[in-house]
């Protein structure tokens, strides 16, 4: 260990500082071909009237290819309330670097751009987004013998700026959402399923506050080995996590089915093969948690979708990700402080097609 100088003593010695990467990931290169990184955004507008989630991944190169090289993909999909959802093909354009909250050195409520834009010119938006809260702890998954799934996700990111839906301009749009990155090395079947969401208490409490209450919640159900199916429940309260109720402490409940005709399948290109029949989306979703005296009930109503059909480089058998926005409330306490609001969130159902 260097020793350390004292003022007064030998002349100072100035030393670079690293600690870790400047992210959001590690600076090593992608090497396996199930190797991913991704960035994820999804944002409501304070008066549930726009949605958005985008999707920006990195993939690993095929080793067998003469000139295997990491590959970069990136959709965009806004919702309208009433007109369902509208999503770019799978090469979105991004501005660069790509606005992080897991990205350093920054400053903590410093706005940065986020500009996404299909090469039609729609869907697109053209964000500044400032943090107003801190993330969770990093989590990992790991399922299949040699595969794992790892996510770190932060929400009450506020975004305010134009929205292009169609033919129509919203402009100085204010919206509340989350942020999340994800690594790791995983093939499609073998993570099976996942059900991820949120929903952020859209009241305004004062200009660039956090939401006062926020919900992210995850399910991985690996097919194995035994009890690699993992779930967690995350609490924010005025921008800090205030609980983290595991897998045992959560139970996760379906209802009904969402009509097929509230769904569309996305990217446009995707229509064009004989893509199997979706898996069914769940109408309603009710998840609760409970650690010790505190407890938090999350009840979601689904209304509108977008099937997004993936590639599945282990196999034949497309897989798709499903984004679900709707009504929901949420409840609970922690100790004898009670919370509870209703608004939209967004869920995210995984899974094979088929009903597989």
């Amino acid at each position: 260990m260097p020793a350390v100088l004292r003022p007064g003593g030998p002349a100072q010695i100035t030393l670079p500082v690293k600690v870790g990467p400047q992210g959001p990931f590690p600076a090593r290169p992608l090497s396996l071909v199930l190797e991913r990184r991704w960035l994820h955004y999804a944002f409501l507008s304070r008066d549930n009237e726009l949605g958005m989630v985008a999707n920006v991944a990195w993939l690993g190169p095929d080793p067998e290819s003469p000139r295997a090289r990491q590959r970069c993909t990136s959709i965009l999909l806004l919702y309208r309330r009433g007109a369902g959802w509208r999503a770019s093909q799978f090469n979105t354009e991004t501005s660069t670097p790509l606005w992080s909250a897991f990205r350093s050195p920054q400053a903590f409520a410093a706005p940065g751009p986020l500009n996404l834009s299909a090469t039609s010119g729609e869907p697109a938006v053209h964000l500044k987004l400032q943090r107003s809260s801190h993330p969770c702890t990093s989590q990992c998954a790991p399922f299949a013998r040699d595969q794992h799934f790892r996510w770190q996700s932060e929400t009450g990111i506020l975004a305010k700026g134009t929205w292009r839906f169609g033919k129509d301009v919203f402009e100085d749009m204010e919206a509340v959402g989350y942020h999340e990155r994800v690594r790791g090395r995983w093939g499609w079947p073998e993570m099976g399923g996942w059900v991820f969401g949120f929903a952020n208490d859209p009241q305004v409490t004062k200009p660039g506050a956090p939401p006062p209450t926020a919900v992210v919640f995850t399910l991985i159900q690996p097919q194995r080995p035994a009890g690699a199916p993992t779930a967690s429940v995350m609490l924010w309260r005025d921008g800090r996590l205030r609980r983290h109720f595991p897998r045992r402490n959560i139970n996760v409940v379906v209802r009904g089915q969402l009509d097929r005709d509230r769904v569309r399948q996305v990217p446009e290109l995707a229509n064009l093969f004989n893509t199997l029949p979706m898996a069914p989306i769940p109408r309603r979703l009710a998840i609760t948690a409970h650690l010790g005296h505190d407890r938090l009930v999350l009840d979601f109503e689904s209304a509108w979708a977008a099937r997004i059909v993936n590639p599945n480089e282990t196999g034949i058998d497309p897989f798709s990700v499903h984004e679900v926005v709707g009504p929901c409330r949420i409840e609970g306490n922690i100790g004898k402080e009670r919370f509870a609001f209703e608004s939209y969130g967004i869920v995210e159902f995984a899974g094979g097609a088929g009903g597989i």
